[in-house]
């Protein structure tokens, strides 16, 4: 798979995504860069996934894995079993399948995720 992406030199920008979703207190930008989807998410103060998104996706807890960086805010996140992490700015998070999340305090969260947004807060019909 890295073989593929080095064949080609390509840049995007976060200004000009080749797609935007949003839903209630947040927004998901995504580019397609060699052959990978890469995400901006930004959550403003007072989302939670629970609230925010589940009425979208319609899953009992988030069911994507998060591969990701945060640039700013604190997101709080729950996993299934109850094991509970703060991520702060500079923090590089893994998360797995399985948890709720939200937003800590009053400062938006900005999280660059490597893996786990191309399918994120598609509407289920």
């Amino acid at each position: 798979m890295l073989g593929k992406i080095l064949e080609k030199n390509e840049t995007k920008r976060f200004e000009k995504p080749d797609e935007v979703r949003t839903f209630d207190k947040g927004k998901v930008e995504l580019v397609n860069v060699g052959g990978l989807c890469i995400g901006k998410a930004t959550f403003e103060p007072g989302w939670k996934w629970s609230t925010c998104v589940k009425p979208l996706v319609k899953t009992a807890t988030c069911e994507a894995a998060h591969l990701g960086y945060i640039l700013s805010g604190t997101l709080k996140t729950r996993m299934n079993d109850g094991t509970e992490i703060l991520s702060r700015p500079g923090d590089v998070v893994n998360i797995p399948s399985g948890h709720d999340g939200w937003v800590e305090g009053d400062e938006k969260v900005v999280l660059l995720d490597f893996q786990g947004l191309k399918d994120y807060a598609k509407k289920t019909r």
